[in-house]
């Protein structure tokens, strides 16, 4: 069987790989190709059972160890990620990749650290990250509990980049790039060209709404997503959702963002002022998940925008 078709199957099943009973329930194993595998959280909310991990992490195994694509959400939440890739290979953890801002791309930094792990990030996520640090800390520990924080000490990347950065480890290269802001100031996404495999951190959600808050850019983001479907990857790796195709993808990220911004701009040049912003009618996307917590939020957002642009 051809490449292109071990993958599209694969997707198509969404094959899991049993975990090892000590490694969290909520996490799923998806193999893409002999070396390189999507772990899929959550759809939903950060949770004390799914501990913090609610969105889609990955790994490449190598010659010469193997590359994290994102590293958890705390000590506890990177364990558990340790314990997925362990049911695959006892490799050492050689590098980890930070796609963002967000916790769980970063706060697991001092598990693998403390491996000689070499952790990388934009330059522009390690700031984001130093300024969110506190709030983050608040948030695990209102989810863990004070003790369950207690052993996480900040962690920021070795070596970063400001707009790209090619990595070669081991039998494969990984091209990473920060195109701009788009859920975080920071994000960035991970190419791997012999592969035509795409992750792409918080600058893809798929099946579950994507969430714009005070630090994202919905402008920014629109043209981050292009610059990412630019490589036309064969399997895009959203970071929150299962492995996909390009067209869904775009179908749960471009096109939402496209739409409330060409919508809220027409509402607002009729008049329209942020006190009735939940007239707009959204349904075309209530097929994601977290539809009803998200989609006024995010409307309200992207008026607060555009009123500055």
């Amino acid at each position: 069987m051809s490449f292109l078709s071990r993958v599209l199957a694969s997707l198509l099943v969404f094959a899991g790989v049993a975990l090892p009973a000590s490694a969290s329930d909520s996490l799923e194993l998806i193999e893409l190709t002999d070396n390189v595998y999507a772990i899929v959280g959550e759809l939903g909310n950060r949770s004390t059972e799914n501990l913090g991990n609610n969105a889609t992490f990955g790994f490449v195994v190598t010659r010469q160890g193997v590359v994290l694509i994102d590293s958890g959400a705390g000590y506890q939440g990177a364990r558990a990620l340790h314990q997925v890739i362990r049911s695959v290979t006892d490799k050492p953890i050689s590098h980890v990749i930070n796609t963002g801002g967000q916790d769980h791309r970063w706060m697991g930094n001092d598990y693998f650290k403390q491996q000689g792990t070499t952790i990388i990030a934009s330059a522009r996520a390690v700031e984001d990250q130093k300024a969110r640090t506190r709030d983050q800390f608040s948030r695990l520990a209102s989810l863990m509990g004070s003790e369950a924080i207690e052993a996480i000490r900040p962690v920021y990347a070795d070596k970063t980049f400001d707009r790209e950065l090619t990595l070669s480890v081991g039998d494969t290269t990984f091209e990473l790039r920060h195109p701009g802001q788009a859920h975080t100031p920071g994000d960035s996404f991970v190419w791997l060209p012999a592969e035509k495999i795409m992750f792409t951190g918080d600058i893809v959600y798929t099946e579950r709404m994507l969430s714009i808050g005070n630090y994202s850019g919905s402008k920014s983001w629109v043209e981050s997503f292009r610059a990412m479907a630019a490589y036309e990857p064969t399997v895009v790796v959203p970071g929150h959702g299962a492995p996909t195709t390009l067209d869904k993808a775009r179908a749960d990220t471009l096109d939402y963002l496209v739409f409330l911004r060409e919508t809220i701009r027409e509402f607002m040049d009729n008049g329209g002022d942020i006190t009735r912003i939940g007239s707009i009618d959204q349904s075309r996307f209530d097929y994601l998940e977290n539809f009803e917590d998200l989609a006024g939020r995010n409307a309200q957002r992207v008026y607060s925008e555009l009123e500055w642009e």
